[in-house]
């Protein structure tokens, strides 16, 4: 234990001799005082002594707790630390195992008593107390940040270490692979870096597949969403047209239009034989017509062609829109499906921060707004909320143990090289 101790110390020392740790922390201290500064009222941010009009996002619809765990979420994880701070944190400790194997210092280490193995992983730790130790400095601070200025003391803020930690490890762990495999520290990261904005890649690719299929299902018109809204305009009211009276020359002239009898009426009046004859506006010829053949021209005139042939035509584009909606939702589904397969082989970066804001902030804090304009796109609004209800019930499980999963692959392959390899 005591030679594990010596190791792991001796790591964390010439991680400290490149100066990386302090500069990183000097960073996160300016951004926990920017993160400070902000402040929420009934008109809007507040940034130091400048006032900004950001409407809807005021106190009276968003509470300043709920506006200061969306900011350390979204910008001092979802930015500072699961970004720029780990590009900064691959910088410092990218080069532990490939300066560990070009330097010679392999051959002092490997000629006490001690595995190569206990050796791998006391290197690998070494590089994961890097983050552990800034992410816990950062959480503390907007654990303070929060209690003092949003009033709402939240120990799940905690959750942050853990998690970025963890986060930090997928990437780690296949910088440790490429670090032993090329033995180059410039190599080892930018290849890391390639693979993690792959990675980064297939996820956007899989929610934006995930977002296009919830709309087709909810029926969302893609062309109507491109439209620019037309501002409605309001009725007019209109007077009603008054009739006007022919004059006694004209009426003379006017034909007399014959008088519309209905069916019922006209056939009674033909087959009453006990009381006088109804007078109606038809023909004599008209009324000799015998009461069968009639009936079935009256109802042939009664419907008219043009209109069933409409009708027909409109049901048969609905069929067919629908038809096509449905044919559409089931591409996506398939394109969404294979997608989704490739992901659960690879480290979900994006899903494992988001498990924190899934802790803290419940959607039904979140504004309307946070889902677009219900009024102008009812349906685009649900769909968006419904494909973020689906991501956030995700178990974590899938998210976390997967991609720990993939890491214990890597880091079995790398640690298989780095034991059997001659140095």
């Amino acid at each position: 234990m005591t030679q594990t101790w010596a190791i792991f110390y001796d790591a964390y020392r010439s991680l400290n001799a490149k100066k990386m740790f302090w500069v990183v922390l000097a960073i996160s201290g300016l951004v926990v005082g920017a993160f400070a500064l902000v402040g929420i009222n009934e008109h809007g941010l507040k940034i130091a002594i400048w006032q900004l009009d950001t409407d809807p996002l005021t106190s009276e619809n968003v509470s300043p707790a709920l506006c200061y765990k969306w900011m350390f979420v979204e910008i001092g994880i979802g930015m500072w630390l699961a970004w720029i701070g780990t590009i900064l944190a691959l910088i410092s400790t990218a080069g532990i195992f490939p300066d560990l194997l070009s330097s010679g210092s392999i051959d002092l280490l490997v000629s006490k008593p001690i595995s190569r193995l206990r050796l791998f992983f006391t290197q690998y730790a070494a590089g994961l107390l890097f983050v552990t130790l800034q992410v816990g400095i950062f959480s503390l601070a907007g654990f303070l940040v929060i209690g003092f200025r949003g009033g709402a003391w939240e120990p799940g803020l905690f959750m942050a270490i853990p998690l970025v930690v963890c986060f930090f490890s997928y990437m780690f762990s296949v910088c440790v692979f490429l670090g032993i495999v090329t033995r180059s520290t410039l190599a080892s990261l930018l290849l890391t870096l390639v693979f993690w904005f792959f990675v980064y890649g297939v996820g956007a690719a899989e929610n934006a597949l995930l977002m296009f299929q919830t709309m087709a299902e909810q029926g969302v018109d893609f062309k109507e969403m491109q439209r620019p809204p037309q501002p409605i305009k309001p009725a007019q009211p209109t007077k009603p047209a008054q009739p006007t009276k022919p004059s006694e020359t004209d009426q003379g002239s006017l034909p007399q239009r014959p008088v519309a009898v209905p069916e019922a009426e006209l056939f009674s009046a033909a087959d009453d034989d006990s009381g006088p004859r109804e007078q109606v506006s038809l023909s004599k010829e008209s009324a000799k017509v015998p009461r069968a053949m009639g009936r079935s021209l009256l109802k042939a005139l009664a419907q008219d062609p043009q209109a069933e042939g409409d009708k027909k035509t409109a049901s048969g584009d609905e069929t067919s829109e629908a038809d096509g909606k449905k044919h559409d939702s089931g591409k996506l589904k398939i394109a969404h499906d294979i997608l989704y397969g490739v992901k659960t082989f690879l480290p979900k970066t994006t899903e494992t921060i988001a498990l924190l804001e899934r802790t803290l902030i419940d959607l039904a804090e979140l504004p309307k707004e946070a889902f677009g304009q219900p009024e102008r796109q009812n349906k685009q609004a649900e769909a968006t909320k419904q494909m973020v209800e689906e991501i956030r019930s995700r178990s974590v499980w899938w998210i976390v143990g997967t991609s720990l999963l993939f890491e214990a692959f890597v880091l079995a392959w790398a640690a298989l090289i780095f034991c059997r390899r001659d140095f």
